[in-house]
C-alpha cells in the first residue's frame, strides 16, 4: 500500500524546470492526502510560470499514478510567496573592507567545497554594481520565474545562483544605481527568489561597510561572516574595519582567508610572497577566528575562472579548504 513517504520519494525525483532541483528540495510540496486509492497533492505555484505548472502537474500525476494501489491522482496549486517557502539553515556573508581582494573567488571556492561535501548550496551575489559570480560559473541564461518570484539558476554541479548580471540584457551592462535601489535589489534576491531548502546560502558582498553590506547584515539572518584579505599592509588596515563592523552588528566571524598569499614556482620549488609576508596568523588573531586557508596566486585557477569552469578546480589547496571548512560546518550544523 502506498504511503505518504512513498509519494514523497517519488516527488523527490521530479525536477523543477529552470532550477533543476526536486519538488521536495525546492519545498514546493505543500500537502499530500491519501484516501481509498485516491491521492490529492497540493503544490505551491511560487515562482512557477503557468507552463511550468502544467508540466509539473503532468509529471506528478504520471509518477504518483504508477505507485501501488493508486487509482486516481489530483494535483492542485496554492499561492505562496518564495520567502514563506524558503528554508535556509545558514547564511554566510563573505566580506572585506576593500575591493579587489578576491571575495567573489572565495565565495565561489567555499561554495564548491561545501557542495562537494554533499551540502545543498546557493550563492546570492550581493555585489550589484560589480557582479562576477555568473562569469566564474559560466552562467549566462536568464532565470525562470513568474509574477510571484524568480528561480535561481543552477550551475553545472547544482549550486543555485542569483545575480543581477543574470537579469541584464548583457553581462557588460552597467548598473548605475544609488544606495537605496541597491539595497532593495539585495532584499528582493532574499525575499523573492525561491531558494527552497538549502544548507548554506553564501552571500558575496561588495567592498566597504556602507549600504549593501549593512543591508545584508541587518536584513538577512546571517549565521556568520568570512573575512577576506591580502598580505598588503594597507589592505589589512581597511579589512580591520570590516571586522569591527561585523562585531558591531553582532555577527560572529567564522574564519578568515588570505588571498594572493604567495606564488608557487615549481621549477625551483619555492613560494614567493609577491605582495609581502603573510599576515594570515596576524589577521586570524585580530578577528579571533581561524585562518581557513592561504590561497596562492594560481594561474590554473585564474584560467578556470576566465573560462567559467571554477567548479573543475582541484588542488591540495582546495582539499585543505574542504578540511578547514569542517570548523564552520561543525559550528553551524
Amino acid at each position: 500500500m502506498t504511503t505518504e513517504q512513498h509519494i514523497k520519494e517519488s516527488l523527490d525525483k521530479i525536477l523543477v524546470p529552470g532550477a533543476m532541483r526536486s519538488l521536495l528540495k525546492m519545498n514546493l510540496v505543500r500537502n499530500i492526502v491519501i484516501s481509498d486509492g485516491k491521492v490529492s497533492i497540493t503544490l505551491s505555484s511560487a515562482a512557477l510560470a503557468p507552463q511550468i505548472q502544467d508540466r509539473l502537474k503532468d509529471s506528478v500525476k504520471e509518477a504518483t499514478g504508477k505507485l501501488d494501489g493508486v487509482n486516481e491522482v489530483t494535483v492542485d496549486f496554492s499561492e505562496e510567496k518564495p520567502k514563506d517557502l524558503n528554508q535556509i539553515k545558514n547564511v554566510i556573508a563573505v566580506m572585506s573592507g576593500k575591493g579587489g581582494v578576491g571575495k567573489s573567488l572565495v565565495t565561489s571556492l567555499v561554495s564548491v567545497a561545501l557542495q562537494r561535501q554533499g551540502y545543498e548550496i546557493g550563492i546570492l551575489d550581493a555585489d550589484i554594481t560589480g557582479p562576477s559570480i555568473p562569469k566564474m560559473f559560466g552562467i549566462a541564461n536568464h532565470p525562470a520565474g513568474s509574477d510571484t518570484g524568480l528561480l535561481p539558476v543552477p550551475s553545472r554541479s547544482g549550486i543555485e545562483i542569483m545575480s543581477i548580471n543574470l537579469l541584464l540584457p548583457g553581462e557588460d551592462e552597467a548598473v548605475i544605481w544609488r544606495g537605496p535601489l541597491i539595497a532593495r535589489a539585495i532584499t528582493q534576491f532574499w525575499e523573492e527568489v525561491l531558494w527552497g531548502q538549502l544548507d548554506y546560502l553564501i552571500v558575496d558582498l561588495p567592498p566597504g561597510t556602507a549600504d549593501a553590506p549593512l543591508t545584508v547584515l541587518q536584513t538577512l539572518p546571517v549565521t556568520g561572516v568570512i573575512i577576506v584579505f591580502t598580505p598588503q599592509d594597507l589592505t589589512n588596515m581597511v579589512v580591520r574595519k570590516a571586522v569591527k563592523m561585523a562585531r558591531q552588528m553582532d555577527k560572529s566571524i567564522l574564519g578568515v582567508v588570505e588571498n594572493m598569499s604567495y606564488l608557487y614556482v615549481p621549477e625551483i620549488d619555492k613560494k614567493m610572497e609577491i605582495f609581502g609576508r603573510s599576515r594570515g596568523d596576524e589577521m586570524a588573531k585580530a578577528a579571533d577566528a581561524p585562518l581557513l586557508t592561504r590561497l596562492p596566486i594560481d594561474p590554473e585557477l585564474a584560467k578556470l575562472c576566465d573560462e567559467g569552469t571554477i567548479e573543475r578546480y582541484d588542488s591540495d589547496i582546495m582539499n585543505g579548504l574542504k578540511e578547514s571548512l569542517s570548523i564552520i560546518t561543525t559550528q553551524t550544523s
